[in-house]
């Protein structure tokens, strides 16, 4: 495969700001951070920023981090096809995760207990859905906690 990219820019521009975008490109605790790392790959035209984004696109489990990829891709030249917005669970066995967390919560617990524990307990689901549902996160994790329990 041919290509006008040049690994050695990397390396002579700014190796120190690639590799932390690199982490940031992969770390599963901000959705956020990985997409101001992808807005920011995109700057760089380069093999390595092209696979990270590629990368970005094909398995991030978080959609704007994902068409920000796209985007990113398209705008370099790469011959990519917008992702599909995932449909149902993003971890398998959400729901299960969730009644467990509500019920090791005291009797009479508050939405905002309900939803610190998520935080701290599992943050990767946290933030993953967070950055997936947006505006409407609360709404759902509301709804969810709302839910009767079964006992």
């Amino acid at each position: 495969m041919l290509s006008n990219h040049n690994v050695e820019d990397v390396n002579e521009q700014q190796p120190d700001i690639f590799e932390e975008l690199k982490k940031a490109v992969n770390r599963k605790g901000s959705w956020r951070d990985r997409l101001n790392a992808v807005n920011e790959l995109s700057q760089m035209d380069t093999d390595p920023s092209i696979k990270l984004l590629q990368h970005a696109l094909s398995g991030d489990p978080v959609f704007q981090v994902r068409e920000a990829a796209y985007r990113s891709l398209k705008k370099l030249g790469e011959a990519v096809q917008m992702p599909a917005k995932t449909k149902g669970e993003l971890f398998k066995g959400t729901n299960k995760i969730l009644l467990r967390i509500k019920k090791s919560l005291p009797e009479g617990h508050t939405f905002e207990e309900f939803k610190e524990k998520l935080q701290k307990t599992r943050s990767d689901i946290y933030d993953t859905y967070e950055g997936d549902k947006g505006d409407e996160f609360d709404a759902w994790l509301k709804a969810i906690w709302e839910a009767p329990s079964r006992k």
